[in-house]
């Protein structure tokens, strides 16, 4: 039995017009890391004896797993070094994690969604550790809900994270939307059966998102903030 308000009493405090619950990916959504991420891949494939993805390749897979993302980023690397390869995206990106920070207007979006009730979570490829960092750095521990990692679920586009998100918080299908910046969180949405929202300013090129049918595509964190408002 979940602890956490149903979606009904949610309602009578007078909240969501349509979502109870807002899942959102991490990276190149809320948090603005893909650049740095795509140069901490490159050169992790590098150190390991690989040869250097495109700034294309290495970008398409963020958001998936971090093993599954580097296996596929450097398809020339044998299984027996993707530890390695692991460890040496964690040096680089550790190097430069105090250089990412939140999309401008993040903060104020939150806080409007918490203040219409709405219930938020963060459906992430990052790891616990990762995420739970990433979380204290950007001091947003008490504004989510939940959340979920590919290191404790399945990864995108799976959807187990958002359904075991559905069943922590009573919410049906209809009433949760995933917002993201790539094919894997819209397909995860799509694969989930709930809807979702797509952002143009992280991983992936906005022209591969309508053949997963986003509600709507934001070029802007304001844009979304507003479409949110409207919307959900």
């Amino acid at each position: 039995m979940s602890s956490h308000p149903a979606p009904d009493s949610l309602r009578e405090l007078g909240s969501p017009r349509q979502f109870d619950l807002i899942a959102f990916d991490w990276d190149g959504t809320l948090f603005d890391s893909t650049a740095i991420i795509t140069r901490c891949i490159q050169a992790a494939v590098v150190d390991v004896g690989g040869a250097r993805p495109s700034d294309e390749q290495a970008a398409y897979v963020i958001g998936l797993g971090l093993l599954q993302a580097l296996a596929h980023a450097a398809p020339d690397v044998p299984a027996h070094k993707y530890p390695e390869l692991g460890a040496r995206y964690r040096h680089h990106y550790m190097a430069h994690q105090n250089d990412i920070s939140l999309f401008e207007g993040v903060v104020t979006m939150l806080g409007a969604l918490k203040s219409r009730r709405h219930l938020l979570a963060v459906a992430t490829g990052k790891g616990r550790r990762g995420l739970d960092e990433a979380l204290q750095a950007a001091q947003l521990r008490g504004v989510f809900d939940g959340s979920r990692t590919a290191d404790e679920t399945m990864s995108k586009p799976d959807p187990t994270m958002l359904h075991e998100l559905m069943r922590e918080f009573d919410v049906p299908v209809d009433r949760m939307l995933m917002i993201g910046d790539t094919t894997h969180d819209l397909q995860m949405a799509l694969n989930a059966g709930c809807a979702s929202v797509a952002v143009s300013y992280g991983a992936h090129e906005p022209a591969a998102f309508e053949v997963l049918r986003p509600r709507y595509v934001a070029h802007s964190v304001e844009a979304l903030h507003q479409w949110l408002l409207a919307n959900a």
